[in-house]
């Protein structure tokens, strides 16, 4: 694989950064050691540094040395550095060292392939132009990237394009992948209250029992995808949380629902939150309760542009070869906040294939790690991308 020959020279300290993230993590808009960590390496290779976007975000300004111009002027390269709320269960030695937070997602990986290719971009600045290197934080749950957005990131940074990249556990190591249109999904959240008349649990028809209509409106809502929507359109709808009641012999006055909704189409969420509440009221109606639905809608599809999917796929083939790099793969119904990006600017967000994952390597998974191997992989691409881009 033509991995950069600069950049294959740093994967063992590539390798140390990683793991040095991978034992500090931190979780949404707290992800000061990464900050600290980020920033200073990016100012000791001259690299423009700002911070503050979303409070622990951090923003590399690049120009090159180069006359002329390639494709774009300016362009940004996004990785994220936030943790989850994971209680570790590995044990070798770079394990968390913060009880109940992990990285468990690779955003260590993520943001160590972003600094690698920003240490061999400023040391050659064989490129014209400018390129932005985009950290941002609190990716999981809690929209960072919305917030960098909101607080002015292209108009403080102007780029004609924006590009993000996830490692994929099942996808070989060598491998990269992306598509134009949707690649990863809507990310949506709900809360429904089912309240009914609380009583004595040997005495049900002295009350209205919320539990038995919210049990049958968890059922009901199924119908929504395998009736109410077009085979076509994408639909996961998921309920993961039943609340109700605090003892055995107490029918309880309400019970709480809450879930996810996983889209791909505008159109299709609408639908699905008129049919929800449809549901909702219907049921409670018929068994004597109300309800309220509480429907949030916390993150977009992810949408790549075709003419910046194809320059990302053509950096891609400059790496491991177009034989290994799926230009068509099925899209995930997970879903990223890089979307929020992409709605402002066009841009790609490509796969890098993890290895194996059966050995522990599943996304969000308490014994994941992310693996050393691809790290000079990912910088390689990052760099061919912006040589290609900013010629």
């Amino acid at each position: 694989m033509p991995i950069l020959d600069a950049i294959s020279d740093q994967h063992k300290e590539m390798t140390a950064w990683r793991r040095d993230l991978h034992a500090h993590p931190q979780t949404a808009f707290e992800e000061t050691y990464a900050s600290d960590f980020i920033a200073k390496r990016l100012a000791s290779w001259g690299i423009q540094v700002h911070r503050g976007l979303a409070k622990t975000g951090v923003v590399g300004t690049l120009p090159g040395n180069r006359s002329g111009r390639g494709p774009v002027a300016a362009l940004g390269l996004r990785a994220d550095i936030d943790a989850l709320d994971i209680t570790e269960q590995n044990d070798f030695a770079h394990k968390s060292q913060f009880p109940g937070k992990m990285h468990a997602c690779g955003h260590d990986g993520h943001t160590t392939m972003l600094l690698g290719a920003a240490k061999y971009l400023a040391a050659t600045r064989n490129f014209s132009g400018t390129v932005h290197f985009v950290f941002q934080p609190a990716e999981e749950n809690e929209g960072g990237g919305r917030v960098m957005v909101d607080e002015g990131l292209f108009e403080k940074f102007p780029m004609d394009a924006v590009f993000g990249m996830h490692n994929w556990p099942g996808m070989a190591v060598g491998r990269f992948g992306a598509r134009p249109g949707p690649i990863m999904a809507a990310f949506d959240i709900f809360e429904m209250q089912i309240t009914g008349s609380g009583t004595h649990a040997a005495m049900p028809h002295l009350g209205v029992d919320p539990i038995v209509a919210a049990s049958q409106v968890v059922t009901a809502l199924q119908t929504i995808a395998s009736r109410n929507t077009d085979p076509l359109d994408q639909l996961v709808l998921s309920v993961t949380q039943f609340h109700a009641g605090d003892t055995w012999n107490v029918i309880p006055p309400h019970a709480t629902l809450r879930g996810t909704v996983r889209t791909f189409r505008k159109e299709v969420q609408d639908a699905t939150e008129a049919a929800m509440s449809r549901i909702m009221r219907g049921i409670g109606a018929a068994c004597g309760a109300s309800g309220t639905l509480r429907y949030e809608r916390r993150c977009p599809a992810t949408q790549n542009s075709p003419r910046e999917t194809d320059w990302s796929m053509a950096a891609a083939d400059d790496v491991v070869g177009s034989a290994n790099v799926n230009r068509d793969p099925q899209p995930c119904m997970g879903s990223e906040d890089f979307a929020f990006m992409l709605q402002k600017r066009p841009g790609c967000y490509i796969w890098v294939g993890n290895g194996p994952s059966d050995n522990g390597r599943l996304l969000h998974n308490p014994r994941y790690d992310f693996n050393d191997e691809i790290l000079p992989l990912g910088a390689s691409y990052w760099a061919r991308l912006v040589e290609k881009l900013l010629a």
